[in-house]
């Protein structure tokens, strides 16, 4: 049965890959972008990574999506380049697909299904040790990425601003 889950969740992710690579409509890009990281998450409920799993969700599949979309809509998209309206059949399987992962962890709390393919490791997906790894010997590249990112953010309104006449 996992087995069965595991390659489903796999093929999604590499279809939702290949979508956002292919697609020329940039929301459907966006849209593809959104299945492949749900995805994920379910391969990372499969593993017992409840953090991991979390995380893909909530700030990835959240956030971060949320204001791809946003920034492509602002983006003044032509009309010929809008996406069509989806056929309701498309719409509730794709919605369906995304209750997947939380399905995964509810079905192993009521039902005990065993915990992962892996051997048990109790370090693995919590946010301690994460969080002691990150900060005891990845502290600096962390640091200076963050920075990268502040000074790109900068460049990108200095650069976006227009210039008063």
């Amino acid at each position: 049965m996992l087995d069965v889950i595991f390659l489903l969740l796999s093929s999604f992710a590499i279809g939702g890959a290949l979508g956002m690579v292919l697609f020329h409509q940039p929301v459907h890009s966006a849209l593809s972008l959104i299945l492949c990281i749900i995805a994920l998450s379910g391969l990372f409920a499969l593993l017992s990574a409840s953090f991991l799993f979390m995380v893909q969700i909530i700030v990835y599949a959240g956030a971060i999506i949320t204001l791809l979309i946003f920034i492509i809509m602002f983006l003044n998209v032509k009309e010929a380049n809008l996406p069509k309206e989806p056929h309701k059949n498309i719409t509730l399987f794709l919605g369906a697909l995304g209750l997947i992962p939380l399905n995964i962890l509810i079905l192993r709390a009521f039902y005990k299904l065993p915990s992962s393919f892996l051997e048990k490791n109790d370090n693995f997906g919590d946010i301690k040790p994460l969080g002691m790894e990150l900060f005891e010997h990845w502290l600096l590249p962390f640091e200076l990425i963050s920075i990268l990112l502040l000074v790109a953010l900068i460049g990108a309104v200095v650069f976006g601003r227009k210039e008063e006449a």
